[in-house]
């Protein structure tokens, strides 16, 4: 089973501000709950070819995995794949005008999943679809309120 989630979030703010913030990895234990820290491989800032590794705890388990940028689309489009790690996933973000200066974000998770991860997919779908809601919620939060900017 292939699991795939997608959410989204409209901010209001101009899709530079939204994406230069979000699409910053150094950025993601800020507003995802789940991310501990971001280590980079490859120098900042983001690129194609970029490689952070990311420390996280999810459904009470601590995963350690490296990311490599593979599409980047400034403004519009961030795609990162796992190099490694235990749950093959890609991760995309994507920008677009919402209304005058609001970006529509949306925020896309999808894997194949092997072994005991696969038989858990149904749950591990509905686990990070909660935590995906949770966190562009906590994005919003933080750059609508000005508490962290790019």
């Amino acid at each position: 089973m292939t699991v795939d989630v997608r959410v989204q979030t409209t901010i209001n703010l101009p899709i530079s501000t939204v994406a230069s913030f979000a699409g910053d990895p150094t950025n993601a234990p800020d507003w995802y709950a789940n991310i501990k820290s971001v280590v980079w491989q490859t120098q900042p800032p983001v690129a194609v070819g970029s490689r952070m590794d990311f420390i996280a705890q999810f459904l009470g388990k601590r995963l350690a995995y490296t990311y490599e940028v593979v599409e980047l689309e400034p403004d519009l489009r961030l795609v990162m794949r796992t190099a490694d790690g235990p749950f093959p996933m890609e991760t995309t973000y994507s920008w677009e005008v919402a209304r005058a200066g609001s970006t529509r974000m949306t925020l896309r998770n999808r894997g194949n999943p092997a072994g005991f991860s696969r038989v858990a997919a149904p749950v591990m779908e509905l686990a990070m679809r909660r935590a995906t809601t949770k966190d562009l919620a906590r994005l919003k939060t933080l750059l609508e309120s000005g508490e962290r900017s790019p």
